[in-house]
């Protein structure tokens, strides 16, 4: 006869118990999880508010976010309530938005600054020429000043003036792109002697203003005997002219030699955007379009155009001839580190024509004395001229010293 435990009375005592002891270790243990866990974010709460403290603390002792910071806002995202619900962020410049010419004298700058000046009011965007023709090397704090008044230009704009190459970074400046244009070393110093003595076509008196202090025997001065008599103006260091305006400010710049040659270089190579030749100006001014298309649209059409011609006929110098090719072999000799940067500055020209698809025509090697018996006739005329003096005002008098 088999019992029946189920209505036993100690079976019906047992059960109660045994499942309100099970119940209270159940209960104890999920406390004990839920209490672990609470001291956990407790924890990590008060961490994150003293690293948040620590971060605000470092922020405003040292001007600017972390980097922790930094990262975190990257991986979080940059867009705020305002970003998503208001207006439109504005619009960020989708190209260089700080352009420089430091044009270099008599090397077409005249031209372009003609052509900029059309260009920025059909375009919108801030020119800012600069008046000073003789200052080209300043002293540390004017480099600083002339450094922070061109970052101050309300964006776009573009900033032209004759001056050798400032270096930004080196004072903690942003900085911006650069732009330029070189011309064969000897015709831009032929340009350059007849202009001081002559002037141009705008009127004949304008190169009495420019140098005054020019007696009749210095502006009448012959100029194969200027350099085969090696008069100041035409020997070195007058004639290392191009270079300093890519070397930059430093003493070195100044003195012709293989230092301020590759420093010139590297100085095109990491700065500069483009650096043309005068003698391919059409197609600098393609690239100069294809290359800042908000500064440069349409300027072929503009430099081809009838009135802009009308513009520019009377830059041209007058009474300029070519020396002797015995001048001119001693002149390219003097002027050879300025042949080298000039015919590296070529290379890259040619570079960039091609990277894109211009043909570049084949010029004879510049050692050749052919190349020098038709070195004159190269660069047309006029458009190419400059306002600047390559001396300085107080210089004027050095054309009468004979050279030993």
């Amino acid at each position: 006869m088999m019992k029946n435990f189920s209505n036993s009375p100690l079976h019906n005592n047992q059960t109660p118990n045994h499942i309100r002891d099970w119940n209270n270790k159940k209960f104890g243990f999920l406390s004990a999880v839920l209490l672990r866990f609470s001291l956990r974010g407790y924890g990590f709460c008060m961490a994150s508010l003293f690293i948040f403290c620590f971060g605000s603390l470092f922020y405003q002792l040292n001007g600017g976010p972390p980097n922790i910071l930094l990262d975190i806002r990257q991986y979080l995202g940059e867009s705020t309530y305002l970003d998503d619900h208001g207006p439109p962020a504005p619009r960020v410049l989708p190209f260089p938005s700080q352009v420089v010419y430091n044009r270099v004298g008599k090397c077409g700058s005249r031209t372009v600054v003609i052509l900029l000046r059309l260009l920025a009011e059909r375009h919108q965007f801030n020119l800012v020429s600069s008046d000073i023709h003789n200052k080209t090397r300043l002293t540390k704090h004017e480099q600083v000043d002339l450094m922070r008044n061109i970052s101050n230009i309300p964006q776009p704009f573009l900033y032209t003036r004759h001056v050798h190459f400032l270096n930004f970074t080196r004072f903690r400046i942003e900085q911006p792109v650069y732009i330029n244009i070189i011309r064969d070393p000897i015709n831009r110093f032929l340009s350059n002697y007849f202009f001081r003595r002559f002037g141009d076509w705008r009127g004949e008196q304008n190169h009495l203003i420019r140098t005054p202090g020019m007696k009749g025997d210095e502006r009448y001065l012959d100029i194969n005997v200027c350099i085969l008599e090696n008069y100041p103006e035409c020997s070195n260091p007058r004639l290392f002219y191009i270079i300093p305006y890519f070397c930059g400010q430093h003493p070195q710049c100044r003195e012709p030699g293989q230092w301020a040659l590759e420093r010139a270089k590297q100085n095109v190579l990491e700065n500069f955007l483009i650096v043309g030749i005068l003698e391919e100006l059409e197609d600098v001014l393609l690239l100069l379009e294809r290359l800042l298309p908000h500064y440069f649209t349409d300027v072929l059409n503009i430099y081809k155009s009838p009135d802009y011609r009308k513009m520019g006929n009377m830059t041209g110098t007058v009474r300029k001839h070519t020396p002797t090719l015995e001048a001119l072999q001693v002149l390219y000799h003097r002027m050879r580190y300025e042949y080298d940067f000039y015919n590296f500055i070529r290379d890259q020209f040619h570079l960039m024509k091609k990277k894109i698809g211009l043909k570049s025509v084949p010029r004879p090697p510049s050692h050749q004395a052919s190349f020098l018996r038709d070195l004159s006739l190269r660069t047309p005329e006029p458009l190419d001229e400059d306002e600047e003096l390559e001396t300085d005002l107080e210089d004027d008098d050095w054309l009468g010293m004979c050279g030993s």
